[in-house]
């Protein structure tokens, strides 16, 4: 789970008369043409059905900027199954025997489980469901700690970008962990105090909020867990949980702990990240991770959940596509990503049948982006189309490069398959854009649902979290019940329908937690918000 999490007005629907589908055996009736600048803003806190389905609400009709799924499967889909489409998540791996998932997880149809033979002659041995290209690896250093630790192996160019970082974390790393001490020090007064208030341990936000008293040191303690909670943390627990993450990576970073640490030689001997072998295959089977209890699978399962987790089976949470298998690719470990791993990831997806992949994952310091480039553009030559999550550190990637995108800064892209994902909050007007979302007018393509979305976890378990890695499989969503609905459209024809068909709004938003607004135009390329409605609306056209 990402923590660092932790640290909305004008708007029109386009419309068409009767349109002709293509290729999907059905018609499409738009709606007329509407200013909806009239819609109220929604200024209640939103019920409890309302927060775990608000992706799937529709602007107009609940003052939501949800992407309209619930509308466009009442009055288009109808039960209409269409052509099903295989989505590859590469991610930390998928409970494949989830209750909401278990009927959606891709079985490679070439493959014989459990013989010890690659049946397909793919060069994978029993891939039934995908494959992990991990192995055992679950933790991991961030890029710019290999690149450091690395070097001699790296061009002197890259080595320098990722010593200036390193440089600027160790001089900083005393202080911040002085200051995690401090603020977990706080709340674990604070949660003495409120203990022994209401008699337990286990109590809720909500029991806190309704604290009523004139003793001040409960007032004091009520404020200052008041005040996480208001963060996003659920409990004490957590909050010691993620502080406890940050002294952690403070002091291992202060005594060199990280550059010590060689993760990938330790669990995959001889498989080096910076050696380019495309025919050697390497990993294993093992789709949620080494985990028993299938911890390390729980971002990936929830992506999972959230493009294609059963629709009305009466379970936890509805996916955004109806006719969708998922392809399991473990290749994010708890640090970050190998380019090694990525383009090895992709290239087994484009070439095993995936018409759609999430990338939930990003870095900001690459050691071979070459070999990522050039399996998206081998996937765009299979017509793979790649939706990818902006990232959450609330930063302009017109101007900060993250990795992987199809260009680099504001510059050309290189493909046109490749469809970058912000992350918007349940609320328009100034707060539409959650305040983590990166954005860019040149390298963000478009905005979807991305704060505390409802999905699937680990263990037949369901929860919400947030982040770019939320919107990106719901626009993935998009990007399947298109392909599906619609198979004979390309991925470039679909990443422009997802473009082009979105909501739009004249409205000036806060960025980075406020620190800056600008208009919502202004800060990626569509300037539009996905629409599943809109975008089987103009897919019908084409």
């Amino acid at each position: 789970m990402n923590y660092s999490l932790i640290k909305k007005s004008f708007l029109t629907v386009a419309a068409a008369g009767m349109l002709a589908s293509c290729g999907s055996g059905f018609t499409i009736v738009s709606p007329p043409i509407e200013n909806i600048d009239s819609t109220p803003i929604k200024t209640t806190k939103l019920s409890d059905v309302e927060a775990k389905n608000w992706k799937d609400l529709d602007l107009q009709t609940d003052t939501i900027p949800g992407m309209s799924v619930n509308k466009a499967y009442t009055e288009i889909i109808k039960g209409r199954m269409g052509t099903t489409t295989i989505v590859a998540v590469i991610d930390s791996g998928i409970d494949v025997e989830h209750e909401d998932l278990d009927g959606v997880i891709w079985t490679n149809p070439g493959e014989i489980a459990g013989n010890g033979i690659d049946d397909d002659k793919n060069g994978y041995i029993d891939d039934v469901h995908g494959w992990n290209f991990l192995g055992d690896i679950v933790a991991e250093n961030l890029e710019y700690e290999r690149i450091v630790r690395d070097q001699a192996q790296l061009p002197a160019a890259i080595v320098a970008k990722a010593q200036k970082e390193y440089d600027g974390k160790l001089a900083t790393a005393s202080q911040s962990k002085e200051r995690y001490e401090q603020i977990l020090q706080q709340i674990v007064e604070a949660d003495k105090v409120v203990t022994a208030h209401l008699g337990k341990s286990d109590y809720t936000p909500e029991e806190v909020a309704a604290i009523s008293t004139e003793d001040e040191a409960v007032v004091n303690a009520k404020g200052t867990l008041s005040f996480f909670f208001g963060q996003g943390l659920e409990s004490v627990a957590q909050a010691k949980e993620v502080l406890g993450g940050y002294i952690t990576d403070s002091t291992n970073l202060l005594n060199g702990a990280k550059l010590k640490t060689n993760y990938r030689e330790d669990a995959m001997p001889g498989n080096s990240p910076y050696v380019w072998e495309p025919n050697v295959a390497y990993g294993n089977n093992e789709y949620s991770g080494p985990d028993p209890e299938k911890k390390d699978a729980l971002h990936g399962t929830h992506v999972a959940g959230i493009i294609a987790a059963e629709r009305d089976n009466g379970l936890g949470a509805n996916g955004v596509a109806n006719n969708v298998k998922i392809m399991v690719l473990r290749a994010v470990s708890e640090g970050d990503e190998y380019d090694k791993d990525i383009a090895m990831a992709i290239r087994y997806a484009a070439d095993n049948g995936a018409k759609v992949i999430n990338g939930s994952f990003g870095k900001y310091h690459s050691s071979n982006p070459e070999w990522v480039w050039e399996a998206i553009k081998y996937a765009e030559s299979k017509d793979v189309l790649f939706v990818n999550a902006a990232g959450n550190e609330g930063t302009d990637t017109d101007f900060t490069q993250v990795y992987p995108q199809d260009q680099e800064l504001a510059g050309p892209e290189i493909s046109d398959n490749f469809l970058t994902v912000g992350a918007l909050a349940p609320s328009y007007g100034a707060d539409l854009v959650a305040n983590f979302s990166n954005y860019g007018k040149a390298s963000v393509d478009v905005f979807g649902p991305g704060v505390q979305i409802y999905s699937t976890f680990p263990l037949n378990e369901y929860s919400s979290i947030s982040g770019t890695s939320m919107a990106s499989p719901a626009v993935a969503g998009v990007a399947a019940m298109i392909r599906s609905q619609f198979p004979k459209l390309s991925a470039s024809q679909v990443k422009h329908i997802i473009m082009d068909s979105g909501l739009s709004t004249a409205a000036r938003v806060n960025l980075g937690g406020g620190a800056d607004t600008k208009p919502f135009k202004d800060i990626t390329v569509s300037g539009k918000m996905a629409n599943l409605y809109n975008a089987l609306i103009m897919a019908s056209k084409m």
